[in-house]
Parts: structure tokens; C-alpha cells; sequence
């Protein structure tokens, strides 16, 4: 069996130790080697030939973003982000997902356990292995969507329409390139994007700085309307509820679903139950299984469903699992997806 080597680049010894006496439990992966800094994990990324990394981002000699950039430039990676718990950090992370970081963890802490995070980190790992990173050369920008495109779109009534999705591996990228396509006046939006807790402020506020819609991270109680997008925050499941003709989302804890909190299937599950055919449900990349009985649910209740297609995904997982139930009424390209959504609403 071959087995996945991994590189750890962090500043702390107490980390490295930790994630190496971790990740040496499992058969199919092996530590190759740790780096204290960008300079030395350079050199041991020619020697050692990793296929995966895992990065702190505040580090000394050089930051772990501007290290980023140059190995997506020159010798691109899976590398999964692991940060600290912080406004700096959750931003810092978020910025590295748009460079070309496939995931992005929390470094243990008293509210983050070490066993927990170390289940996430493997099955990360695990799926990001094999992912064909491709080149970044700077200035090389994605075709912008102007508002005035956006704007133009016709789209019909939207009354008590629900939009619902789901994400983890990749997904950021994947939610970002849908969000900036829906025009202000498209029905009111829930997602679930599989990040840690306080990174998913930062996030929302992000999506808000880029999209037509306004995009704020969730609160218990939260209504949804036209023209809003609420993310599910990190460690929190969230529920869609409906009072008379209001929906409102309810924010709470709960067990892991899928090693999730928040859980694609815990959202999906409430959107069947409350929203039925007026809701439709859409599945991006991401790993493993979770969304997929959840959409299924959505279809059986009448709502509509959308696939990412295997070309567009990081990690074909999710929407394969959604696909294989028979839960998708359409496999579409990322790129399509927004517009799809809209003439299916």
C-alpha cells in the first residue's frame, strides 16, 4: 500500500510533535519530515517529494502566505492551512484559500480539542492526496463578473424561495464563484461550508466584500429573505425553521454528524422538512458523504437539486455520493451553477 507523505511546516515544536505522533498512528500515512520555517520547508519539499503539506501561516524569516504563493507558482501542492484561532489568523487563512490551500483547520486549543482535530486532519489528508494542484501565475485573474452583468439577469419571483448549500474541500472557492453570479433581488440563500469555528466570520465577510447579495454569518433566529446569504457558523449545526410565511434559521449545538459541526445533512434535512418544493438544493465539491441523504430528503419533498459536476470539483465526494443516490436533478459546472439555480427557482 502506498503511503501519503506529509510535510509539516510550523514554528512550534510542540505542534510538530503532536501532528507527527498523530498522523505516524495511521498505516496509510507517513510524517517524511517537519520544517520550522518557509526556508527549510523549501528545501525539504525538493528532497522529500511530499504529497501533502500541512502550513502555519505566521511563521518568521517568512510568512506562510507569501511561501504560498511562491509554491503555487513554481511547485504546486495540497496544502492544507492550520491556523490559530484569531481575527488575524482566521483572515490570513482565507486569503490562502483563494491562493490555492485545498482546506483550512484550527491549531488545537482548550475549545478545539487535539483528538478531534486530529480525525479532521486524516481524513483531510486523505482526501486532498491525490488532488492535481494547478499553477498560480500572479496577475493571472479569473474573468470578473461585473454588477452590471449580474444586474441585467432576469429572474423570477422569488417569494418564500429558499436556496441551500452545501460545501467542504474546495468549497470556498466553489461558493465564492455561485455567490458573486446571484443578483441582489435572488432568494434568500443557507449554506453550510465545513470550516472551524471563528473562521467562518471572517469568511462571510469576505463573500459580503465581493457579492450583490448581503452575507453575513448566522445568529439563532436570523430571518431569511430576498437578497440575504447566511453561513452557518464553525462548530454550530444550523436548522431552517418557518413561522407562518417566514423562514428564520436556528442556530444550536449538537453532536458530530459526519465528523461535522456544522453538518450539510443536519441543514439540508430541515430545508426538506419546512421549505419542501419551494426549496432548491445544491451540492458542491467536498469529501465524503455529507449532504447527500440530506438532498435526496430535498428532492423526495419536492424541492429542486444541483451536482457539481467531477471536471469543476477539488474533491469529487460529496456530489458523487448525492449523484449515486439519484438525488440530483442536474450535474452542472461550477461556473453554470448560479445561473442554473436561477432559471430553476
Amino acid at each position: 500500500m502506498k503511503r501519503i507523505k506529509v510535510l509539516v511546516v510550523d514554528d512550534s515544536a510542540v505542534v510538530r510533535k503532536v501532528f507527527t505522533e498523530e498522523l505516524s498512528r495511521e498505516n496509510d500515512i507517513e510524517v517524511v519530515g517537519t520544517a520550522p520555517d518557509p526556508y527549510i520547508a523549501r528545501d525539504r519539499i525538493v528532497q522529500l517529494k511530499p504529497d501533502v503539506i500541512t502550513l502555519d501561516i505566521e511563521m518568521p524569516r517568512m510568512d506562510g502566505i507569501t511561501f504560498l504563493r511562491k509554491l503555487m507558482r513554481y511547485y504546486p501542492l495540497p496544502v492544507i492551512i492550520v491556523s490559530s484561532l484569531t481575527q488575524k489568523g482566521s483572515a490570513l487563512a482565507l486569503e490562502a484559500l483563494s491562493i490555492g490551500a485545498l482546506e483550512v483547520l484550527a491549531k488545537p486549543s482548550a475549545a478545539y480539542s487535539v483528538g478531534d482535530m486530529s480525525v479532521q486532519l486524516i481524513d483531510k489528508i486523505r482526501a486532498v492526496a491525490t488532488v492535481k494542484v494547478q499553477k498560480k501565475i500572479p496577475g493571472a485573474e479569473e474573468k470578473a463578473v461585473t454588477k452590471a452583468s449580474i444586474s441585467s439577469r432576469a429572474l423570477a419571483a422569488t417569494t418564500n424561495k429558499i436556496i441551500a448549500i452545501g460545501a467542504s474541500t474546495g468549497g470556498t472557492e466553489a461558493l465564492r464563484n455561485v455567490l458573486e453570479r446571484m443578483p441582489p433581488s435572488s432568494p434568500g440563500i443557507v449554506v453550510v461550508q465545513h470550516m472551524p469555528a471563528k473562521f467562518t466570520t471572517s469568511f462571510a465577510e469576505r463573500l459580503d466584500s465581493l457579492c450583490e447579495m448581503h452575507v453575513k454569518e448566522a445568529e439563532d433566529g436570523d430571518t431569511v429573505t430576498n437578497g440575504k446569504v447566511l453561513i452557518a457558523p464553525g462548530n454550530y449545526h444550523m436548522l431552517l425553521k418557518r413561522s407562518g410565511a417566514r423562514y428564520y434559521v436556528n442556530v444550536k449545538t449538537g453532536p458530530l454528524i459526519h465528523h461535522q459541526r456544522p453538518a450539510v445533512d443536519v441543514l439540508f434535512n430541515s430545508v426538506s422538512k419546512y421549505a419542501g418544493a419551494n426549496a432548491l438544493g445544491i451540492i458542491l465539491t467536498g469529501m465524503g458523504a455529507d449532504g447527500a441523504d440530506g438532498l435526496l430528503r430535498m428532492k423526495e419533498a419536492g424541492a429542486k437539486t444541483i451536482a457539481q459536476d467531477k471536471d469543476s470539483c477539488v474533491v469529487f465526494g460529496m456530489p458523487r455520493e448525492a449523484i449515486k443516490r439519484g438525488a440530483a436533478d442536474k450535474i452542472v459546472n461550477i461556473d453554470m451553477i448560479a445561473q442554473t439555480a436561477l432559471n430553476m427557482i
